[in-house]
């Protein structure tokens, strides 16, 4: 095959930078022993790489989604969220049911019908930190 070059990579990967990085990446992959899905002609791991992208016979994406797994030190993995809107629906309905004694007597202000002046109010009873002399 002809030799290549960036300009016959840069139309399937944008960034020539980003091109290097996918390049070095699948040619670190080749000398690791992945196969090539494309015909050697004693050519050299990055030629090939190259060559590769060039003839689009890999996805750049799933390239850079393999580099970005490579790289990382701690993969988290998806898992579904509980549901909060229904833990937060069932005590609701449980204080609704249940005599309102459990509450302080002292705390008369509840968070979701605070107003904004009681806020500012709670807001300017907090005593400020002690400033130390240890900086």
């Amino acid at each position: 095959m002809a030799r290549v070059t960036v300009e016959d990579c840069i139309d399937k990967v944008e960034n020539r930078f980003e091109l290097v990085l996918l390049a070095s990446h699948r040619a670190r992959q080749v000398s690791q022993g992945s196969q090539i899905t494309v015909d050697r002609d004693n050519d050299k791991n990055p030629v090939v790489a190259l060559r590769e992208i060039a003839d689009e016979t890999l996805s750049p994406g799933d390239l850079k989604e393999d580099l970005i797994h490579s790289l990382q030190k701690h993969v988290e993995v998806d898992e579904p969220e509980p549901d909060h809107a229904t833990s937060l629906v069932q005590p609701e309905a449980a204080s609704e049911e249940a005599p309102a004694a459990e509450e302080p007597a002292d705390e008369g202000i509840s968070f979701s019908s605070m107003s904004e002046e009681e806020l500012l109010a709670g807001i300017e009873g907090l005593v400020p930190p002690e400033k130390s002399d240890d900086y």
